[in-house]
């Protein structure tokens, strides 16, 4: 059975199981409503999802003691990569009187905002102050609060140093990112000032949907960069196959935030430790169950980062990896 087909087969088990009876018997639990932008819906179902993302959100629910059917009824939602669903999902799940919507990404924050100003949202991924979805850091205000794992191009130079040290010939790097309305004018300033010592030229490729990707990777064939990099987006994260099979096939480095990455063969990865966030995405969740108001939860920025190197990958370039870099690295995948 194709991929496709069984998780098709697997949604359409689970949402089998949620019978008018199951629901009569979890009526008057509290619901919360939990948005992804890319994942398969079928990857976010069941006791133990297999999406990474949604799987911690589910263990750190637990150990504040909330389980889904028991005391809770969380509600699965996936535009599956394609976001302009995102409108017609957020009106089922305000018209499911949700308790809490949980958005990971910049897309699924904003669209959640517009569709309801009072249903208390806890966002996972951007920054809520420059998306104008929180008056500030420490107060957001309002009804969105949350974890930003935005960290400017402070994280991007780091990479680029340490993908020079294992590949010293890269001068050229392909960035692909997605125009949100988080992307300011100045990125493309910033992030060439954050790479100008190491002597890099950085060429910004825009994707903004899964068909835009053949386009980028055939620009990338044609001008020929020396390595691939980009924003850790649920767009880039739900396509990172794709992303490191053309790297592959042209004998590109490829380096992201994400461990993800990494695990899928990209050469290195510097970033925030996602599932981690998503856990304690769930003390928010508990903390507004409790009678917390979202605007007076401040958000929080991120403070654990890791490294992972991928050795398979650097011996698919003929790379060697200095010895003090692995030593730093906080997993090597063989």
């Amino acid at each position: 059975m194709r991929r496709r087909d069984l998780a098709c087969s697997t949604a359409a088990l689970w949402l089998a199981t949620r019978t008018p009876a199951r629901a009569q018997g979890t009526r008057g639990l509290p619901r919360i409503a939990r948005l992804s932008t890319e994942s398969p819906l079928a990857e976010n179902l069941g006791p133990n999802p297999i999406h990474a993302f949604t799987r911690a959100f589910i263990h750190g629910l637990r150990e504040l003691g909330w389980f889904d059917g028991r005391n809770i009824v969380i509600e699965h939602r996936s535009a599956e990569g394609r976001p302009e669903r995102l409108p017609a999902l957020l009106r089922e799940v305000v018209d499911l009187q949700v308790d809490i919507i949980v958005t990971a990404g910049s897309q699924a924050a904003l669209a959640a905002r517009r569709a309801t100003g009072t249903i208390p949202i806890v966002s996972v991924g951007p920054n809520l102050v420059t998306l104008g979805l929180a008056a500030s850091v420490a107060r957001p205000g309002g009804n969105v609060t949350g974890l930003s794992f935005d960290t400017g191009t402070a994280l991007l130079g780091k990479r680029l140093e340490w993908l020079q040290r294992i590949v010293p010939s890269v001068r050229r790097v392909a960035y692909l990112r997605q125009r949100t309305p988080a992307t300011s004018p100045a990125f493309q300033v910033e992030t060439a000032a954050a790479v100008r010592s190491l002597g890099i030229e950085l060429t910004i490729v825009e994707v903004n949907g899964p068909e835009d990707f053949d386009a980028a990777f055939a620009a990338m064939s044609r001008h020929r960069p020396d390595a691939i990099s980009g924003a850790d987006s649920p767009l880039n994260i739900g396509n990172r196959a794709r992303i490191i099979e053309f790297a592959r096939r042209e004998g590109l480095p490829v380096v992201f935030g994400l461990r993800q990455f990494t695990e899928a063969g990209a050469l290195l990865s510097y970033g925030i430790d996602i599932p981690e966030l998503e856990r304690r995405a769930a003390r928010y969740v508990d903390m507004i169950l409790k009678g917390a108001k979202p605007g007076e939860l401040p958000i929080e920025l991120p403070t654990r980062f890791e490294l992972v190197i991928n050795q398979k990958a650097a011996a698919a370039l003929g790379a060697r990896l200095p010895e003090d870099l692995l030593l730093l690295a906080d997993a090597v995948i063989q």
